[in-house]
C-alpha cells in the first residue's frame, strides 16, 4: 500500500504486473532525482557522471563517442553534446581519431578523476535509498532486476 499512498492512488491495480511496473518507474524517479541533486554542487548532471565513470573505467585508454553511446545508461541523452560540454571544463581531452579522422576519441582528465574520487566520498556518506534492504535482500533485488533485464538482451 506505500505506492498507493506516495501516488495517491484510490483504486487497485489491474494486476501485480502494473503495479510492479509503476513502483519501478516511481523508484527510479527518485534515484534519478537525489542522484540529480548529488551532483549538483559539484557542477555536473547525472549525464556527465555516467560519462565520466564510462571514461575513469576506460583509463588510461581513450574512448570514443560511439563506444559512449552504447554504454551510456540514458540512451535518449546526445553524447557529443554532453562530451563537448566536459571538453569545457577541462574533465576531459579530445582529439581527432588517427585512422578515422570523422570519429573524436576522448580521455578522462586528472581533474575529471579528483571529482569523481570526491563525488565517491560523497556517495559513501549519503542515506541511500536502498539501504532500507539488508544483504540479503539486495542480494534478492539484484536477482530480479537481472532476471527481467536478461528479456532485454
Amino acid at each position: 500500500m506505500h505506492l498507493e499512498k506516495l501516488i495517491k492512488q484510490t483504486a487497485p491495480f489491474k494486476s501485480p504486473y502494473a503495479k510492479a511496473e509503476v513502483g519501478l518507474i516511481y523508484l527510479g524517479n527518485v534515484i534519478i532525482s537525489q542522484s540529480q541533486n548529488n551532483f549538483k554542487p559539484h557542477g555536473i548532471t547525472l549525464q556527465q557522471y555516467n560519462v565520466l565513470r564510462i571514461l575513469r573505467g576506460q583509463y588510461p585508454k581513450y574512448a570514443n563517442i560511439n563506444l559512449i553511446k552504447e554504454r551510456m545508461l540514458d540512451k535518449m541523452c546526445d553524447a557529443s553534446r554532453i562530451v563537448e560540454r566536459l571538453h569545457k571544463q577541462e574533465l576531459i581531452l579530445k582529439q581527432v581519431n588517427a585512422l578515422d579522422k570523422r570519429h573524436t576519441d576522448v580521455i578522462i582528465t586528472e581533474k575529471a578523476l579528483a571529482l569523481l574520487k570526491k563525488i565517491d566520498e560523497h556517495q559513501e556518506l549519503q542515506v541511500n535509498i536502498l539501504n532500507t534492504l539488508n544483504q540479503d535482500e539486495v542480494n534478492s533485488f539484484n536477482q530480479l532486476i537481472s532476471k527481467v533485464l536478461g528479456s532485454l538482451l
